[in-house]
């Protein structure tokens, strides 16, 4: 019995040695082991019409806790996050819509609705405000950016803090090979520069969106590329996304404008960036330093997705961050 008693002693030393060591950092994939125990709420999916659309959306946590809005990228939906909700939800209120043309909401053609990231922006206010969402943090990830980006110029009081995920709001961002054809795309709203962008939209693009620049390829879930492309190839779904295409060129021109946001207004800004992303590369995280002096900023050794590899890292780091920086009364249910 003594002697069970001291190998009992000695192994809970070793666990309380290694918890005690344990640290995390975003820059290096051990962080990627640690696993966050917290009891989940229930994530629920919905939908919600607004100006004659459907627009689905997944949503989990308390409403009397402070609320988190997730803005997903291209090509995907509220799918991206659905394995980061969980991680958040006992603490906060989460909610994931999906843009018209993508993932379950509705998805008109380009001759029945006009597929502009103005409108886009417009939209997701019109939903924020339906469900009565009088303050938020955002999540901004690829075209999410200029969504959030338009949100937070027009409210800025409602804005918490924001997490920035490979979403640009600076020229340094799109300066690089990716672009060059969509710029083009941007000057001439040709069928020809539109059809060199189609190859944007195959199965092996998709794939490579998700599995470029990761440690780990076999740790990408094939459910991502199974859920985006069907979707992309349903009839007629391949012009509204050129249609965005050539949208996204009215981004660029706000840049200075939601810089200016930033310098103003100085929301708590995480930054938790992919940098092996070739579509918005390490060279669009930086800047924002420049605004945003008390930004915290995590390099992260994967691509565009980085939730697929690092979930649990930027989870750990959003907790962490938003702790400090969302008033911790709103954490806590309030009395009734």
């Amino acid at each position: 019995m003594k002697n069970i008693a001291t190998i009992s002693i000695a192994i809970g030393l070793a666990i309380a040695t290694l918890a005690s060591s344990s640290t995390v950092v975003a820059e290096t994939p051990l962080s990627v082991n640690e696993v966050i125990n917290t009891p989940a709420a229930q994530v629920v999916h919905r939908t919600v019409e607004i100006d004659g659309l459907s627009l689905f959306y997944r949503e989990a946590g308390n409403p009397d806790h402070p609320t988190l809005l997730l803005l997903h990228g291209f090509p995907t939906s509220s799918h991206m996050f659905r394995d980061l909700i969980p991680k958040l939800s006992d603490r906060y209120h989460v909610i994931a819509p999906d843009y018209p043309g993508f993932g379950f909401s509705s998805a008109p053609s380009v001759e029945d609705y006009d597929y502009t990231f103005d409108n886009l922006a417009k939209l997701i206010e019109r939903f924020t405000e339906r469900l009565d969402l009088q303050s938020y943090s955002l999540y901004v990830m690829d075209y999410g950016a200029p969504v959030g980006f338009r949100l937070a110029v027009s409210h800025p009081e409602r804005v918490q803090a924001l997490i920035i995920q490979n979403g640009n709001a600076y020229v340094e961002g799109i300066d690089n090979d990716f672009w060059v054809p969509v710029k083009a795309y941007w000057k001439d709203r040709s069928v020809e520069n539109g059809d060199k962008l189609r190859s944007f939209l195959t199965l092996d693009a998709t794939k490579w969106q998700f599995t470029d620049g990761v440690r780990n390829v076999e740790a990408i879930s094939p459910d991502n590329w199974g859920h985006v492309q069907p979707l992309l190839d349903r009839p007629g779904n391949q012009e509204i996304q050129l249609a965005l295409f050539h949208s996204y060129g009215s981004n660029p021109p706000q840049y200075p404008v939601w810089q200016r946001y930033l310098r103003e207004h100085q929301p708590p800004t995480l930054i938790v960036w992919g940098k092996n992303d070739k579509i918005f590369p390490a060279e669009g995280a930086f800047p924002y330093q420049r605004d945003l002096p008390k930004a915290e900023l995590h390099l992260l050794d994967t691509g565009h997705f980085a939730l697929e590899e690092d979930g649990d890292v930027i989870a750990k780091h959003m907790r962490r961050f938003l702790d400090q920086h969302v008033p911790r009364s709103l954490a806590e249910p309030r009395a009734k």
